[in-house]
């Protein structure tokens, strides 16, 4: 495993302006469109990196979850664009709706995931990915079924997280696709530990993104992101109706083939709100030092922190944050 000396300024409770990052830029389009319609628009940009068999990594939610992306949005989306796709889902780590795959698969039915197959990608096991240049892993252990798949789509609801500090695409495919007993320990849990949920903040963003980076390294370039920047609780769709209400404004969806650039994309718009509407999220993802998923991820070459927002709403322009940002308004459930 690499050697890995922190970047100076890289603290998980540190956010990194714009203005300070460096490198090459990449592609990230953003609609303000919060419907199916805007789902497929933006889908459709990054849909020609995907072919053959395509997994959708969708976090599917605990019973009743309120805050996830809407299933109406991905039926449509699936009916019109990804006829032959799949949903593809894990179990879960800790005991619950999600824990075993019967608990899992009657959760689905709970929630309306009836219109299209859902393949629990550890029901039958795990596989090995190699992660490359790694601190903490040389290894991943995945749900087996996700080798059977030749492109995968990361479609993300974009929220807080009790542990992450925030959930985007790292978190969705990096903890998602680790299966529910193995690789979501090595994530979680120091070995011999009892206490599933010791892993210091830092180490545990370092540990998710490593296992996200197995997942990106696998697809190559047959991978596509999507973030859904509604519904901001700051917890986790894992937390379902315990979830904390919303006070977050909407801001709109993103697409892009780059995981780092939408994953910081989305965290910059909601720096890019107002003090009022940003502050609770903000506070959770730096109290969990959750801004190191975006610095190890640029560590470990998985993306760049510097993109062009593509505004597809009006003939494709480069906007800035502030314009992307500019008329959001109070939430209202």
């Amino acid at each position: 495993m690499s050697d890995h000396k922190p970047v100076p300024g890289t603290g998980g409770d540190h956010y990194i302006p714009y203005e300070e990052r460096t490198g090459a830029e990449s592609v990230v389009y953003f609609t303000r469109d919060l419907s199916a319609e805007g789902l497929r628009r933006i889908y459709s940009r990054i849909a020609d990196s995907l072919s053959g068999k395509v997994g959708i990594k969708l976090h599917t939610g605990e019973p009743h979850g309120p805050n996830i992306v809407p299933r109406p949005w991905v039926q449509s989306l699936m009916e019109k664009e990804l006829p032959d796709a799949a949903v593809v889902e894990t179990n879960s780590y800790y005991d619950g709706d999600r824990y075993t795959t019967a608990q899992h698969r009657e959760t689905l039915k709970v929630n309306g995931w009836t219109f299209c197959p859902v393949d629990i990608l550890d029901e039958e096991g795990t596989a090995v990915l190699p992660v490359k240049d790694g601190k903490w892993f040389t290894e991943m252990y995945v749900g087996k079924n996700l080798l059977n798949y030749d492109s995968l789509f990361v479609l993300t609801h974009f929220k807080g997280h009790t542990k992450g500090g925030f959930g985007g695409s790292g978190k969705n495919i990096g903890i998602g696709c680790a299966d529910g007993r193995i690789g979501k320990a090595m994530i979680h849990t120091t070995p011999g530990s009892d206490d599933q949920w010791d892993i210091s903040n830092e180490e545990f963003m370092e540990r998710m993104m490593e296992s996200a980076k197995s997942i990106v390294d696998h697809f190559g370039e047959k991978i596509g992101f999507v973030n859904v920047l509604r519904n901001m609780s700051v917890s986790c769709d894992c937390e379902g109706v315990a979830a904390e209400p919303v006070v977050t404004p909407n801001i709109g969806i993103l697409a892009s083939r780059d995981i780092l650039a939408i994953d910081q994309a989305s965290v910059d718009l909601v720096y890019a709100m107002k003090e009022e509407d940003r502050h609770a999220l903000v506070e959770r993802m730096e109290s969990r030092h959750g801004l190191r998923q975006l610095s190890y991820m640029k560590e470990l070459g998985m993306g760049n922190d510097r993109y062009r927002l593509i505004d597809i709403d009006n003939g494709d322009r480069e906007i800035s944050l502030a314009d992307a940002v500019k008329d959001v308004v109070p939430f209202q459930e």
